[in-house]
């Protein structure tokens, strides 16, 4: 694949940022892209592996040396129809999948893995800048309703799916605009909403029908859209957070993380936040609680908004600078990373549990009390100390789907994490006109896993419709 001494001869060469100082003032992406010369080189530098591990380390699978070879040799169109054969928005993941495939490319045992994921997102928008993206509508239609609960990726990619078998696919969405976490829960800066728009364009082109501001089980009975449509399928995402039972909880000033990431992305939307008090960074010091992605977003937004200082705070240790490639390749390993927002100025502490927070006298934050613990989380003697804060951000990860509604009337059964029940094969819940997938069935992931799942679940459904698929899992 690519050039047979291309990664002897190529060095590995990846997309650059804007400046810290200069991409803080903003809400848009600042990823400065590579030329299209120098991403056919580095498709060049794919080697012709006996095993392809790549293939595994993507959730969807894509053909990742098929369409690295396409780019080498300037066959774009084709590397475009290739990518989109097992991934439906490219896009999305070639801008914030953290590229698990990389992890697993054979030449990432020297650290100099294929830039796959740059490659990708080149591949996609030269693919949207030249109009080869255009609507894929159904030859024939068969008749046959299918509603989807959700339209994060996991909706959308059920949805493209099942309405180019010739379904008529009908997503509702509870908020105002459609996109699920890719539009409310991701900042801008990582990913800007037009590139849902366009995508949602395409599907009602392809003749998908979305309802959005109906909350499935609040303004709507669930019951009534089994009632009405031969299938429902759930992605309705893994949406109740993990909380921080400590004294002080109910201060002001202390508020989830993804409240926090929402409000801003309706702010840049233009979009009213309706009755919400704000939740504002500006002048603040600012300490977000947890170490990942969520966490990351929260910090990058609030240099945004002018916080005076971001600290954050992580349970567990500090992972090592690097990976034992013997151990761990090509799995995805855990070592550490600094993200774009970490790069921009937070102070990060690793091994802190955090006991309680102060009060100022008026009812709001001023300090966290904390703790290091040991590597069973078991506190350290004489290891306290405080840090003060006039905003806490808890981004501590997701627990499973909120249950009060639509659940709740449907009575699907739940898994032992609270997350409803359905395996990979069929996605087929309790109830046998009702299946589930993405978050709400295998509890907070990544995007591309909710792509899977959808394609995964759109090919069950269909099956289950008519009896055969030609869906691709």
């Amino acid at each position: 694949m690519g050039k047979v001494t291309g990664f002897l001869e190529i060095p590995r060469q990846d997309r650059t940022y804007a400046p810290a100082g200069d991409r803080v003032r903003h809400y848009h992406e600042f990823v400065n892209p590579l030329p299209e010369n120098v991403v056919v080189q580095q498709g060049g530098r794919c080697m012709d592996c006996g095993i392809p591990y790549c293939h595994t380390g993507c959730p969807v699978n894509n053909m990742i040396p098929d369409w690295n070879d396409m780019v080498w040799t300037e066959d774009w169109e084709e590397a475009l129809e290739t990518l989109h054969s097992t991934n439906n928005f490219p896009e999305f993941t070639g801008r914030i999948c953290p590229a698990p495939c990389e992890a697993a490319c054979t030449l990432n045992i020297e650290d100099v893995p294929v830039t796959i994921k740059t490659i990708e997102c080149a591949i996609i928008d030269k693919g949207w800048e030249n109009g080869w993206v255009k609507p894929e509508p159904p030859q024939e239609k068969t008749g046959k309703k299918v509603a989807i609960v959700g339209s994060g990726p996991a909706g959308l990619a059920a949805a493209q799916q099942l309405a180019r078998a010739g379904h008529d696919v009908a997503v509702y969405e509870k908020n105002r605009r459609v996109g699920g976490l890719l539009r409310y829960g991701i900042p801008d800066f990582k990913m800007e909403k037009h590139l849902i728009d366009r995508r949602v364009r395409q599907m009602e082109e392809e003749g998908v029908t979305f309802w959005t501001s109906i909350h499935v089980g609040k303004d709507i009975p669930a019951q009534k859209l089994v009632d009405h449509y031969d299938a429902v399928l759930l992605c309705g995402g893994s949406e109740q957070p993990r909380d921080l039972p400590v004294p002080g909880r109910d201060l002001e000033g202390i508020h989830f993380a993804m409240d926090f990431l929402t409000q801003q992305n309706r702010r840049v939307a233009d979009e009213p936040l309706g009755n919400e008090r704000d939740i504002l960074a500006a002048g603040k010091k600012v300490v977000v609680i947890g170490g990942g992605d969520t966490g990351s977003d929260c910090i990058g937004t609030s240099f945004r908004q002018g916080a005076v200082s971001v600290t954050q705070l992580e349970i567990m240790p500090k992972p090592p600078l690097k990976e034992d490639k013997g151990l761990t390749w090509p799995n995805w390993p855990m070592k550490l990373r600094t993200s774009t927002s970490q790069e921009e100025g937070a102070e990060r502490d690793w091994s802190v549990a955090t006991a309680e927070f102060v009060d100022n006298g008026n009812g709001h934050v001023t300090a966290l009390k904390c703790h290091r613990v040991d590597e069973n989380f078991q506190k350290i003697e004489g290891s306290d100390f405080e840090i003060e804060a006039d905003l806490v951000l808890l981004a501590m990860g997701f627990t499973n789907p909120v249950k009060e509604g639509m659940l709740t009337q449907l009575g699907v059964a739940l898994d032992g994490r609270g997350n409803v029940a359905a395996d990979t094969r069929k996605y087929q819940t309790s109830l046998p006109k009702v299946f589930a997938a993405g978050d709400m069935r295998r509890g907070q992931s990544l995007v591309v896993w909710a792509i899977r799942e959808g394609r995964q679940a759109a090919s069950a459904v269909d099956e289950y419709l008519m009896g055969r698929t030609k869906l691709p899992r």
